[in-house]
């Protein structure tokens, strides 16, 4: 089959690789018919992600058919049209319990933070990804979830991430009616945290970057304030005189590791990785956020150390919360967001690239070229 196949730091190819096959009783063969480059695989492409290895199929937003079913497999059929969540999760665990299905104990045994993931490295498992023309899923009987009749597929791609994670930023934010929302990040989570705030009651809601195409498209998707850090002087002093020197009710960082706007630590953080990413956005927002306040992580970050400002966090007595997005648990109020058109995930979707041009595609989403929002990967079969 033809794979996405990662040869080092912003070296991807497509290649021919053994087709996938059932390795446990519950797993599940998936023919992709669509599959995302998320701005975090941007992070292992670039090389930022400790034990990315060479051979590696990135790819953890993906839709497809089921192809084939292991022996105890129930809850699908061969022919289903499915969504497959980014989280890896096995739904028996002590944390799937609690509905942490990013956070299941039992699907990565490298590491005893984050679940597994599908094409993440071998930090979240070493499974390769949907960035090719099959993938095995794992636990198919707990979060792949058949697409409901008559949505688009290219909105149920969307589904297995971005708009859960950025429903989910918007959500750890605890946001009040009324409150102004900071969101450092104009990629396509950053614009779903920003268009889902509203859904929470904001009353002001103000984006953050440094790319005017995103800042233009951040406006008219998500009806939101857009600035662009590189016209001000500090965005932390913007932010206060914004909100009569308070400070933001809540400000979500939906950068991460490649964050612009600090020499300091773009060196420390992205040249030498003497930290675990640049951490300027997630500075920004503990200094622009008003005492009290929350600060809500979705931006991906390394699982070495980062230089962040913890005694301004005490002083002010922010709450901060971070988390990879709970998919499954969030699942089934944001379809219904969809059905009913609150949402229109596939909107962001601006270039559908064949999977064979997938260097391309990194290419043109690394570099923003194009006013590249979202762009998605569509296999040969897929095609006809």
């Amino acid at each position: 089959m033809l794979a996405m196949d990662y040869r080092g730091p912003k070296r991807v190819r497509v290649t021919q690789k053994p087709m996938p096959e059932i390795k446990h009783p519950e797993d599940a063969i998936i023919r992709v018919t669509r599959s995302c480059i998320c701005g975090s695989d941007l992070h292992l492409y670039n090389g930022n992600v400790p034990d990315t290895r060479v051979g590696t199929t990135f790819g953890h937003e993906f839709v497809g058919i089921v192809e084939e079913i292991g022996s105890e497999v129930t809850k699908l059929k061969v022919g289903d049209h499915v969504l497959v969540p980014f989280n890896i999760a096995c739904g028996r665990c002590h944390f799937c319990k609690q509905g942490l299905f990013g956070n299941c104990h039992e699907s990565n045994p490298m590491a005893t933070a984050v679940g597994g993931i599908f094409g993440y490295s071998h930090t979240a498992g070493g499974f390769n990804g949907g960035q090719a023309e099959y993938v095995r899923v794992p636990y198919a009987n707990v979060s792949p979830t058949v697409i409901p009749e008559g949505m688009h597929i290219e909105d149920a791609v969307m589904l297995t991430d971005v708009v859960p994670t950025g429903y989910q930023a918007a959500e750890m934010g605890g946001i009040q009616p009324g409150d102004t929302v900071v969101v450092f990040g104009a990629g396509p989570v950053g614009i779903m945290a920003a268009k889902c705030s509203w859904l929470f009651g904001a009353g002001r809601v103000i984006i953050i970057d440094h790319v005017e195409y995103r800042l233009e498209f951040a406006r008219n998707y998500a009806q939101c304030e857009a600035y662009n850090f590189r016209e001000m002087e500090d965005p932390v002093v913007f932010i206060k005189k914004t909100t009569d020197w308070m400070g933001a009710d809540v400000v979500i960082d939906a950068v991460g590791a490649e964050a612009a706007g600090n020499t300091m630590q773009t060196i420390t953080g992205r040249k030498t990785l003497l930290q675990a990413g640049s951490a300027t956005a997630l500075h920004w927002a503990i200094n622009s956020v008003k005492k009290g306040g929350i600060v809500s992580i979705v931006g991906v970050y390394g699982p070495t150390d980062n230089l962040v400002p913890i005694g301004n966090v005490l002083n002010k007595g922010l709450t901060i919360r971070a988390n990879q997005a709970s998919v499954k648990r969030l699942l089934p109020r944001l379809i219904e967001h969809v059905q009913n058109g609150i949402i229109n995930p596939k909107a962001l979707i601006t270039h559908r690239i064949p999977l064979e041009e997938v260097a391309d595609g990194y290419r043109l989403f690394s570099a923003k070229l194009d006013n590249c929002i979202k762009p998605v990967l569509i296999p040969p079969s897929a095609r006809m």
